[in-house]
């Protein structure tokens, strides 16, 4: 009987311990990113055609936070009153952590 149980046994062992293996990488591997970045895809077309040489309009938004885009007209189905402008209005209220502002032209 007891040879039944021994599998269980081991088997409820071993899932406890991942499952706390889990729940700590889970805690402390989380990678955070900037919330802007969501925020200026959200004002972007949202086509994700690739036109502006980089994989889609979140990639793009990620570069115009990291500051690795330089001009937003890279954005060839985005409108200037429609898209540019309110991008530039944001990234004027919400500068970096340190103070400093996005460096960026239309």
């Amino acid at each position: 009987m007891m040879e039944f149980i021994y599998p269980f046994i081991v088997l409820g062992v071993l899932a406890a311990i991942m499952g706390i293996t889990l729940s700590l990488a889970n805690k402390y591997l989380t990678v955070v990113e900037d919330p802007r970045i969501n925020e200026i895809e959200k004002l972007l077309p949202n086509y994700n055609c690739g036109a502006c040489g980089t994989p889609g309009c979140h990639a793009f938004a990620e570069g115009i936070v990291n500051g690795e885009v330089k001009k937003l007209s890279r954005c060839k189905p985005g409108k200037v009153d429609k898209h540019y402008n309110p991008i530039l209005e944001f990234l004027k209220d919400h500068p970096n952590a340190d103070g400093s502002k996005i460096e960026v032209k239309i």
